[in-house]
Order: C-alpha cells, then sequence, then structure tokens
C-alpha cells in the first residue's frame, strides 16, 4: 500500500427512499464524492445477510450477500418490477434511521415480485453464476428455504433429520422447496450483479473497496449446518460444545460472551483449511482488501463452555497462527490484509501479527489515556499500519469528545492535538491521523460531517438501536469534498 486514505461508510448507512442503503445511485454518487474528495478507499461494514439483532457480525452466511442491498430501481430498469410496486410503500418514518422490523417485510416482498417476473425470462448466465458459486450457494439457498418453511426458527430446532442433513430427507426438501430455493438463489444473482457493478465503478474511478470479515460465523447459519465438521459441536445434539467471547477485564467484569461456535482447527487442518481458503476467495472477489476482525484470535482464543452464562469460565486455547495464513497464500497467493489487532495483546500475538506481514491498526480514540508510551498516539505509529479517528464500535469523535470520553482524556486530547473551535474539533482530530507516518488513515464519515452520539453505529454487546443510522441526503457536497481534498493533499495522501 502506498500512503493513501479512506473513509468508513457502511452501504446501510447511505441515504434514499426505501429504507435502507442499497447498490443504486446514491451508492455511485458516494463513489464520485470519495474521488473528488482525493479518498484512495471505501471502507464498509460485512455485506453478508444479518440477522437477529440486524448485526453485519451476525450473518446467515459467510459467503452470501444481503438482499437489502438489491436497488429496486435497478431491477425496473430491468422490467423486473413498475414503479408502483414499491414507490408507495412505507419503509419506514424516519430517513435518517433504519427500521429492520419493516425492511424485512416490505423489502422482501416487493424482491418476491421482482423474482416471479424474473422466472418469465431468466438470463443466460444464471445457470453459469449457479455453478461458480455452487461450492456455498446449494447450502445456503436450502438453508434459507427450510428456515423460511420452519418461521424463521434456528436450524438447531429443526426436525433432526434435517439438522444431521440425512440425503434422502435432503432430496425430499430440494423436490418440496424448489421454488423457493429458487427465489433465494436470484436473490443472490441480483445481489452479486449489483455489486459487482458498483465495485468496478468504484474500482475505475481509483477507489477501491476495504471489506470486513468477522473471524467467527453466527451459530444460526448455513456455514455451520452445512460444515458441522468445521465446528466444536456434540455429534449427537449438534449442540456448540465451545463458544466465544473475551475474559473479564476492566470495561467488562464478567467478559464478553459473543455466543459464536468455536472452530475445530484440527479437522480444518486435516483439509487443508479448505473452508477458510473458500471464505477468503469469495471475500477477494468481493474486496480488493481484507479486514479480520478479531484477528488475534488466530493465535489464541478465549473458548468458553457452551452452557455457561458468562465469559469467566473460558480459557486460552492456541489457534491455528500462521498455518493458516500459509495454506491461503499457498492457494490464492498475495491478498491485501489489514489485521485488526486491537484489545488486549500479548507478546505471542504481537509476533504473530509481525510474521503475518499484515499492517496492523491504531484507532486515536483509545490513545489519551495513560502515558507517552500508548500504542494509538500518533508518535509511536509505526508506518505499516492503517491509523483510524474510530471504528465502527466506537463513538463518532464528537460523540466521544461531547459524552463518552473521560474528562482527562478530552483534556488530553485537546493538548495533545491541538484542538480548537476554529479549525474544529473534529477537522483537528481527523488530522491527527492524517498526519501522521501511518501509511494509511480512515475516518468515519460522521467524523467528517461532525455527527454526535445520535450517528453512532454500534454500542458493543447491546441489541436494538445498532446498525440504524443513515446519512441525510445532499451531505456530501462538493464544498466538503474540497476542504476533505486539500486536508489529504497537504498531508500527501493524495495526488
Amino acid at each position: 500500500m502506498e500512503r493513501n486514505s479512506g473513509i468508513i461508510m457502511h452501504i446501510a448507512s447511505l441515504s434514499g427512499d426505501y429504507g435502507i442503503g442499497t447498490f443504486g445511485k446514491e451508492a455511485y454518487e458516494f463513489a464520485d464524492f470519495l474521488k473528488k474528495a482525493g479518498q484512495r478507499y471505501w471502507q464498509i461494514l460485512p455485506l453478508g445477510p444479518t440477522s437477529y439483532g440486524d448485526s453485519p457480525y451476525q450473518s446467515f452466511s459467510a459467503f452470501a450477500g444481503n438482499p437489502y442491498f438489491i436497488d429496486f430501481k435497478l431491477l425496473e430498469e430491468e422490467g423486473l418490477l413498475n414503479r408502483e410496486d414499491y414507490s408507495k410503500t412505507n419503509f419506514g418514518s424516519n430517513p435518517e434511521d433504519i427500521d429492520y422490523g419493516i425492511i424485512f417485510i416490505e423489502k422482501m416482498k416487493i424482491l418476491r415480485k421482482a423474482y416471479e417476473n424474473f422466472k418469465i425470462n431468466k438470463p443466460d448466465d444464471l445457470k453459469k453464476f449457479k455453478e461458480e458459486e455452487n461450492f456455498w450457494l446449494d447450502d445456503y439457498s436450502m438453508y434459507m428455504a427450510i428456515k423460511t418453511k420452519f418461521n424463521l426458527k434456528s436450524w438447531q430446532t429443526w426436525d433432526m433429520d434435517i439438522k444431521l442433513r440425512k440425503k434422502e430427507v435432503l432430496e425430499q426438501y430440494r423436490i418440496e422447496l424448489k421454488d423457493e430455493i429458487e427465489y433465494w438463489n436470484f436473490l443472490q444473482y441480483k445481489f452479486f450483479e449489483q455489486w459487482s457493478s458498483l465495485k468496478k465503478y468504484a474500482n475505475d474511478l481509483g477507489v477501491d473497496i476495504i471489506g470486513d470479515i468477522p473471524i467467527y460465523v453466527s451459530g444460526d447459519s448455513a456455514d455451520v449446518w452445512a460444515n458441522p465438521k468445521a465446528f466444536l459441536l456434540d455429534t449427537e445434539t449438534l449442540l456448540p460444545i465451545k463458544v466465544s467471547g473475551c475474559p473479564p477485564d476492566n470495561f467488562a467484569v464478567t467478559g464478553q460472551l459473543w455466543g459464536n461456535p468455536i472452530y475445530n482447527w484440527d479437522y480444518i487442518d486435516q483439509t487443508k483449511y479448505k473452508w477458510w481458503v473458500d471464505r477468503m476467495r469469495q471475500s477477494a472477489k468481493l474486496y480488493d482488501v481484507i479486514r479480520i476482525d478479531h484477528f488475534r484470535g488466530f493465535e489464541s482464543y478465549w473458548s468458553i463452555p457452551y452452557e455457561d452464562l458468562t465469559a469467566e469460565n473460558g480459557e486460552w486455547v492456541k489457534g491455528p497462527g500462521m498455518k493458516l495464513f500459509s495454506a491461503i497464500k499457498k492457494e490464492l497467493g498475495d491478498i491485501k490484509i489489514i489485521a485488526e489487532d486491537l484489545g488486549f495483546l500479548t507478546d505471542e500475538v504481537v509476533e504473530f501479527r509481525k510474521a503475518s506481514g499484515f499492517p496492523g491498526m491504531r484507532v486515536l480514540q483509545f490513545a489519551f489515556c495513560g502515558d507517552s508510551k500508548n500504542r494509538d498516539l500518533p508518535h509511536n505509529y509505526e508506518e505499516e499500519c492503517v491509523a483510524y479517528t474510530g471504528t465502527h464500535d466506537n463513538n463518532t469523535f464528537r460523540g466521544w469528545f461531547e459524552k463518552t470520553g473521560s474528562k482527562n482524556e478530552i483534556k488530553n486530547s485537546i493538548k495533545y492535538l491541538g484542538l480548537n473551535r476554529k479549525e474544529g474539533y473534529n477537522w483537528g482530530f481527523i488530522r491527527g491521523v492524517w498526519s501522521s507516518k501511518s501509511y494509511l488513515s480512515i475516518a468515519l464519515m460522521q467524523d467528517f460531517l461532525n455527527l454526535g452520539n445520535e450517528a453512532r453505529i454500534n454500542v458493543p454487546s447491546t441489541l436494538g438501536q445498532n446498525w440504524r443510522w443513515r446519512a441525510k441526503k445532499d451531505v456530501f457536497t462538493d464544498k466538503l469534498a474540497n476542504k476533505m481534498y486539500k486536508l489529504t493533499k497537504m498531508y500527501g495522501r493524495c495526488d
């Protein structure tokens, strides 16, 4: 990577008339805005279909795409929808907030109309798409079809014969649910078609996509149902034996219980890491750079007994380390990866990240507690790292500055960065990472817009109000782009 900069902007957070951001006009306009602003990278959150809690980090599949992002107007241009099919539908009362309950009902209802029209004249390349993606698509579409039949309940509650994927029962469901399976195939066909067009448009502008993949997969997913041997599950009940999380610390006295099934690394090693190689191959098609969440979990991970209600009784277990990434490199060659190496880091984790050759992360919001040796202070950055004002798990800068940061942290940030009202506190904070020697600096779009706590994307370990923020229409102005460009050019991050 060369010295550049970029913006975090979730697809769902783009503006538009239909309840949630899509791969439509607003996405193309945002790519144009990034070009004008001198930005080389557009970092997005995971694109997978979301499940309970609406988190993009808890998905029904590590390979599939979220049908919510399929754009209606593009479907209309193909003749798959009429304007009246969607133009008068209520997608929520607040254009700056995503109402997932309404989206789930109304958007999927309209996509089924598009599917009925699609069946009349299927395109020639549909068969090719299904063949190329068959290594995950068949299992995913069947999983979603059966899940729909069972009123969206987790596969863990399904009848034991289909839960265990008995061959004759799978075939019965394949016949019974043929049209429903084809519907889910259609959604993935359109998702990948629209995303590929948008990505090519951005790439042609000189804007590359940084994608984000969580280390773990959701327990309620096609991945676990279709690949039970790859996870630590009881062989009879298929319930998890161990689940993921983090140990107790100053922020969570009982630790964090994420609840994702733990990988059976011994089995995955015996398969030459095929599932992970397939996952990285798919991610490399979707993104130009891949950010891997909770990277330290590949060196060692916190393993918690399934029955426990907190993370206190977990233990550190050694992960696959460089064996995994050597296998990926052998199969796929060099892939651009960013290692999310935040949180508690042992010497072994630090050495592992260095051995991988992948750049780690620094977050400016974490810099102003402790002393001058704090690794997140810009004067301690190494060149080969990625410097962030904050991540999707942080508050916005303004929210942190006015609400969640301690008085001491705010005082230290003002003194260290020379923050002042004339320049704009948010601009001074962004300057902190843009001026650093880190070869890539990234900020939340909310920080450039100087938005407060109301625009926060996620509060970890909470449910109900996360992943909902959307940008106002017409905020990505030429004036803002020009100001961003001047700052970026001043610090040698664009031509």
